[in-house]
């Protein structure tokens, strides 16, 4: 099966997520963000994939470092569930 985790912690923000490209659209999605939690959330759902995430962020600033850092944590679980293409 096609999975992996990875955390990623910064100053601002502290993510974990864990994926299952070939899940069932399983998820739970935990950002201090509504709206960024419920899109991502649509995007597991809808493509089939199993997905846990948990982030925490300096969103009393903004909520821009816990999308971004989130974003770039997705990309890099799902590059890593891909892992070499082969197949």
């Amino acid at each position: 099966m096609r999975t992996a985790t990875v955390h990623r912690k910064t100053r601002e923000t502290d993510i974990r997520v864990t994926i299952a490209l070939d899940g069932t659209g399983q998820t739970s999605i935990r950002t201090p963000l509504p709206f960024l939690s419920h899109m991502v959330d649509q995007l597991a759902r809808h493509g089939g994939m199993d997905l846990t995430v948990r982030a925490t962020g300096d969103v009393h600033i903004d909520g821009h470092h816990t999308t971004e850092d989130l974003g770039i944590v997705l990309g890099r679980a799902v590059d890593q569930a891909l892992g070499d293409r082969a197949g």
